[in-house]
């Protein structure tokens, strides 16, 4: 009980928004930080086919295990991997309650499993990937690949802005706490109070999406007023934005060396499978 206090008064408000913003805004003292961005979205593509296309288990496990040692390389958020193992726990204790209580019998638990394995192995290479880059190397990597320049801009505002709305809709809902008056008694299991705070959750989304909307049309205005438009059209421009993307020798020992450890991988799967 002692450590199960301890781990909630960790989890606080202020704790979140730190470990989202370290997500969005990207961890830059690690090695896949120092890549270039080109490559780790390459990298990422290669796993996240990668593990569909083997259902040896021992493939499959050592997959799993370079994926968190390249996640531990990368210093993932422990909020984020807190939450993928809390998933995975509640998964793995749904499909065994599902396959040895409704008649599907243990034989089809170990497909259901490794199904689970390969989303963990795609998750944990999600999570380095994008936790090692900022928004505009990802969004300016998007757009070396040829896609629209207002495309790529979305994305990386949206990886901006999500820190600053969870902080905006935490203002807005200690607001309602501070201005309501919370029930006078909990009533049969504090029903009153889970109907309160049920209520003042769901209240706190109008005035974030109206904030929200507000706050779109000032970045619009400001960007339009620096001839944001007009840059997105403008080969110069994209050069020039562009110019500090250079793949280099450590990018492609990089990839080369994932590549042969894969085909180790492989190798000793197809020697020892499971």
């Amino acid at each position: 009980m002692k450590l199960f206090s301890n781990l909630i008064d960790k989890i606080s408000v202020e704790t979140i928004k730190l470990e989202l913003m370290k997500t969005a805004y990207g961890t830059q003292d690690t090695f896949l930080s120092k890549l270039d961005s080109r490559i780790l979205i390459l990298w990422y593509l290669i796993f996240a086919i990668l593990p569909w296309l083997f259902f040896n288990k021992t493939i499959i496990i050592a997959l799993l295990i370079f994926m968190i040692v390249i996640a531990s390389m990368s210093k993932v958020s422990k909020l984020i991997v807190a939450l993928l193992s809390f998933s995975l726990i509640a998964e793995f204790s749904s499909i065994f309650i599902v396959s040895y209580f409704f008649g599907g019998g243990m034989e089809s638990l170990g497909p259901l499993v490794l199904l689970s394995t390969k989303l963990v192995i795609i998750a944990l290479a999600s999570i380095s990937v994008f936790a090692s880059m900022d928004p505009e190397k990802f969004s300016d990597a998007l757009l070396s690949f040829g896609l629209s320049g207002r495309y790529c801009f979305g994305v990386s505002y949206g990886y901006r802005i999500l820190p600053l709305l969870f902080e905006e809709y935490n203002n807005i809902f200690n607001s309602f706490r501070l201005r309501g008056k919370m029930p006078e008694e909990k009533g049969f299991l504090g029903w009153r109070y889970i109907y309160y705070y049920i209520k003042v959750v769901i209240l706190g989304f109008y005035p974030m999406i109206l904030n929200t909307a507000k706050r779109t049309r000032t970045t619009v205005e400001a960007l339009e007023l620096k001839g944001f438009t007009y840059s997105l059209d403008n080969d110069e421009v994209k050069k020039l934005k562009l110019s500090y993307m250079k793949v280099g020798k450590r990018d492609i020992l990089f990839l080369a060396s994932s590549i042969g450890i894969v085909a180790i991988i492989i190798t000793i799967g197809q020697i020892y499978p499971l």
